[in-house]
């Protein structure tokens, strides 16, 4: 879908500063605001932030599969940071819809459309090369992000904006360490079969566990693949029940798509174990309302890191219109929400939004809602 932005930025008015400026920050964003540009091509306009530059730019977001509310929660923070921009003439979605073919030929037309600066949320991983890298050779800038896609930085892409994935694995394998001195089976949930992300997560958790030989990893290997689906992780969450007596905790990629698994604990006779995974207010809220017959349902969250396509989004401007980029390209990750020591919050609940809203993702109660309208 393709929204002139000219248009755009004057029936939103407000809309360019709905993102909560400073919750970003303390994610640690890692972008640069600044309103003056030293780069070639003199200064943005007006009070334009220094990455916007000059030159237009017609800019798209790429997703292999735009279903879950991750992506959409994040397409609208990418919306609002492009309106920063007087420069950017257009923006583009495309939704590869989990078809590996159709997120490639999503990417191959976007060129045709006249696309010169491509953010890309990679699922298919290195399956993507060539379209990028065709792309790229056509002169438009393409900045991949969250997953690492393989190929070489400079030749199959312009840039890659990451994140210390592997980092939620040991903040999680931390946590869990605490909570089962005495070891136990621990479940681990990853995304589609192969994603990068997932296996990155897992050899975060390895790194910890490794130390501790009595707490196992158990289940299909190297990860139980729910594609980040909520029926698909209900049908594996089923099946590992019935499969394995005891799960004494489990960590998983995706908080929206892990809570609607919550119900087949109580279907199965089977209490809810410690959980650590991403923040989803419908999560926290369930957290609530379940730990009071769940005694040992304890909820440890990592920031979901939708902010991240802000940097995306800036860098990808920045190249192809002369701005100034990011001073860092490498996303860091931190806790959420930690229910055992409640630092530094507990568990975040707003009945007020909807449930599929991620509080961390630093959109107001405004956008989140319309999100999901």
């Amino acid at each position: 879908m393709q929204t002139p932005f000219r248009h755009w930025r004057r029936a939103a008015g407000a809309a360019a500063t709905a993102l909560a400026v400073t919750a970003l920050a303390a994610c640690g964003g890692g972008d640069d605001d600044g309103a003056t540009n030293a780069a070639a091509g003199g200064a943005p306009k007006g009070d334009a932030p220094a990455w916007c530059g000059t030159k237009d730019v017609k800019l798209s977001l790429s997703d292999g599969n735009g279903a879950d509310t991750w992506r959409r929660i994040t397409r609208r923070i990418a919306e609002l940071e492009a309106k920063k921009c007087p420069n950017v003439t257009g923006f583009v979605y495309t939704d590869g819809q989990g078809n590996t073919q159709k997120a490639i030929s999503d990417i191959q037309g976007l060129v045709a459309q006249g696309v010169n600066a491509m953010v890309v949320f990679p699922d298919a991983g290195k399956a993507l090369l060539p379209a990028m890298r065709s792309a790229v050779q056509a002169g438009a800038t393409v900045i991949p992000y969250r997953s690492p896609p393989g190929g070489k930085e400079g030749v199959d892409y312009t840039a890659y904006v990451g994140t210390d994935s592997d980092q939620y694995g040991v903040l999680w394998g931390n946590w869990l360490v605490k909570l089962l001195p005495q070891g136990g089976n621990v479940l681990y949930l990853g995304g589609p079969a192969g994603v990068q992300q997932s296996l990155d997560r897992l050899s975060g958790l390895k790194s910890v566990l490794a130390k501790h030989p009595s707490i196992k990893l158990i289940g299909q290997q190297p990860f139980n693949v729910t594609n980040w689906d909520p029926a698909k992780t209900q049908q594996v969450v089923t099946a590992s029940l019935a499969k394995f007596p005891k799960i004494d905790a489990i960590a998983a990629d995706y908080g929206a798509a892990m809570d609607s698994a919550l119900p087949v604990f109580k279907q199965a006779g089977r209490k809810i174990p410690p959980i650590a995974t991403e923040d989803s207010n419908q999560l926290a809220c369930d957290w609530k309302k379940l730990k009071p017959s769940n005694p040992d349902f304890e909820l440890y969250t990592n920031s979901s890191q939708n902010w991240m396509v802000r940097t995306a989004v800036q860098a990808a401007v920045a190249k192809a219109a002369g701005g100034t980029p990011p001073a860092s390209l490498d996303v860091k990750n931190a806790t959420a929400e930690d229910s055992v020591s409640g630092k530094p919050k507990p568990p975040e609940c707003d009945p007020s939004l909807p449930g599929d809203a991620i509080l961390s993702s630093g959109l107001d109660k405004a956008n989140l809602t319309a999100v999901f309208k």
